[in-house]
C-alpha cells in the first residue's frame, strides 16, 4: 500500500451488493453494486427512491474541499480532519487527496474502523484510558511500524494509567500525547497553568509516552460569534499558546504540535495558534475541522469562518403524506432521518414555510399564505440540515448528485 489510505481498499467498497440495510435507496437497486447503479448515471427520483432519501451534491463537496484546502495553506496550518463526522472511508479519501495529514477520531472504535482501510495517521482527540483501547493501541502499533497515535492526557492519574496499560498490552514503542489545555465550564482539559505543567512533566517521564505538544478544543462552552465569545476563546487560545512556549524544553521531538479547531473558530485557532517556531523548534498547527466538507444551511451557514465561500452538499428529501389543515403538511421524514439537535431541517425552494416539529418519523411543515397552494399529497421536497455529524449517523449509503440529479457515487458510512 502508498498513500495514507489504502486505495485499493476503498474502491472495493462500489463492488458490494446493495440491500435492505440502505434505507431510502431504490429497491430496483437491490442486488446490483454500487459501481453499476452509478455506470448508469441513473436520476434517483426517476428510479422510485424509498423515501425519505438522503443525497449529497458532487459540486459543493468538490468546491469546498478545495476550497479548504486553499484556506489551510493560506494560513499556514495542517488539517486533521474529524472522521466523526462522517465515518466514511470514501470521504476521507478525498480529504487526503486535499492534503490532510492525518484523520481525528474521537475513540478508538473509529480509530479501527479506519485502520480498516488502512489509515495509518491517527489523531484520538481525546483521553484514552480504556485497557481494553490501549491494548489495541499497543497491538496496532507493534504490528506496522507506519502507524502513529496521537491524544491527550489532562491528569497525573491518566498518565499513570494510559502507561500502565501500554505496558500490560507489550507496547514496543511509545505512543504520542499532547497535554490538554481546558476551560472552566467546558470538557476535559487542565483547569490551570500548574497542572498543566504537572501532567506534562509526567507525560515526559514516562517511558512509554512521548509528550510532544498542546492540544485543546475551544467551542467546549458553544457556538457564539458575538464579539465577546470570540473574545472569549481568544483567550483560550492565547493559553495554549503560552503553554507551549512554557514547556519548549520539555518536548521530546524537534517539531512541536499545537493543535484545536472545530468548524466555528478556525480562524481565531489559525491567528493565534500558528506561531511558526519555539524555542528553535519548529510548531505544527494543526486544526481538526469536520464540517467543512458538507457545510449546512444551519448551524455552519451562521458560524463557519467561510460561511460566505463554503456550499452547503447536504440534502434530505422527503414526501408530503398529508395536508390535514391548511397550514400544515406532514412529511416522511423524522428524527430517524434528519439532525434536531442543532436546528430543524430547512425548507429548499418554499418562501416562508418551517419545519416546527419531528416525530421519529414524521416532520411538521408550517406553512406560509405563499406555498399552501403549491404543496400537495405526494409531492417531494427538499431539505437543507443544521449539524453534518447528526445526519450522517442516520445514513449508511448516501448518493452523490451532479447538477441534473444523476447519482455519480454511492458513499458507504460506518457508525
Amino acid at each position: 500500500m502508498t498513500g495514507p489510505i489504502d486505495a485499493a481498499r476503498v474502491a472495493a467498497l462500489a463492488d458490494e451488493p446493495l440491500d435492505r440495510r440502505f434505507k431510502g435507496l431504490p429497491d430496483s437497486w437491490a442486488g446490483r453494486t454500487a459501481a453499476q447503479v452509478c455506470a448508469s448515471s441513473p436520476q434517483i427520483a426517476d428510479d422510485g427512491p424509498l423515501g425519505p432519501v438522503c443525497v449529497l451534491r458532487a459540486d459543493a463537496l468538490d468546491h469546498n474541499l478545495a476550497t479548504f484546502a486553499q484556506w489551510c495553506r493560506s494560513r499556514g496550518v495542517d488539517i486533521a480532519p474529524h472522521g466523526k463526522t462522517h465515518m466514511s472511508p470514501q470521504l476521507l479519501a478525498r480529504q487526503f487527496e486535499f492534503g490532510a495529514c492525518a484523520v481525528t477520531v474521537a475513540t478508538v472504535s473509529q480509530m479501527r474502523t479506519y485502520r480498516a482501510f488502512g489509515v495509518r495517521d491517527f489523531i484520538l482527540a481525546n483521553e484514552l484510558v480504556d485497557i481494553a483501547a490501549l491494548g489495541y493501541v499497543a497491538t496496532t502499533m507493534n504490528a506496522d511500524p507506519d502507524v502513529s497515535v496521537l491524544c491527550w492526557v489532562d491528569s497525573v492519574a491518566g498518565v499513570e494509567q494510559m502507561a500502565a496499560g501500554l505496558a500490560a498490552a507489550g507496547a514496543g514503542r511509545p505512543v504520542d500525547v499532547c497535554v490538554e489545555v481546558g476551560m472552566p465550564g467546558g470538557r476535559t482539559g487542565c483547569r490551570d497553568t500548574a497542572s498543566v505543567d504537572e501532567v506534562a512533566k509526567a507525560a515526559a517521564r514516562s517511558p512509554l509516552l512521548r509528550l510532544v505538544g498542546v492540544a485543546g478544543y475551544e467551542a467546549a462552552l458553544g457556538h457564539d460569534v458575538s464579539a465577546e465569545a470570540v473574545g472569549h476563546v481568544t483567550a483560550y487560545l492565547s493559553q495554549m499558546r503560552s503553554a507551549v512556549s512554557r514547556l519548549a524544553e520539555l518536548f521530546e521531538t524537534d517539531t512541536v504540535v499545537l493543535t484545536a479547531g472545530g468548524s466555528t473558530y478556525f480562524d481565531a485557532v489559525a491567528d493565534v495558534l500558528a506561531v511558526g517556531s519555539v524555542a528553535g523548534r519548529r510548531v505544527r498547527t494543526i486544526i481538526r475541522s469536520g464540517c467543512y466538507l458538507t457545510h449546512d444551511h444551519g448551524l455552519y451557514a451562521r458560524t463557519s469562518p467561510l460561511r460566505g465561500g463554503l456550499r452547503p452538499a447536504f440534502e434530505v428529501w422527503a414526501q408530503v403524506m398529508s395536508r390535514p389543515e391548511p397550514e400544515l403538511a406532514l412529511l416522511t421524514m423524522g428524527r430517524r432521518d434528519v439532525s434536531f439537535d442543532q436546528d430543524m431541517p430547512v425548507a429548499l425552494g418554499l418562501r416562508d414555510s418551517a419545519v416546527v416539529k419531528l416525530n421519529d418519523q414524521h416532520a411538521y411543515l408550517r406553512l406560509g399564505p405563499a406555498d399552501r397552494a403549491g404543496v400537495g399529497v405526494g409531492a417531494f421536497l427538499r431539505f437543507g440540515i443544521s449539524h453534518p455529524c447528526t445526519t450522517f449517523d442516520k445514513w449508511q449509503m448516501i448518493p452523490v448528485l451532479d447538477a441534473d440529479d444523476r447519482v455519480v457515487d454511492l458513499i458507504r458510512t460506518f457508525f
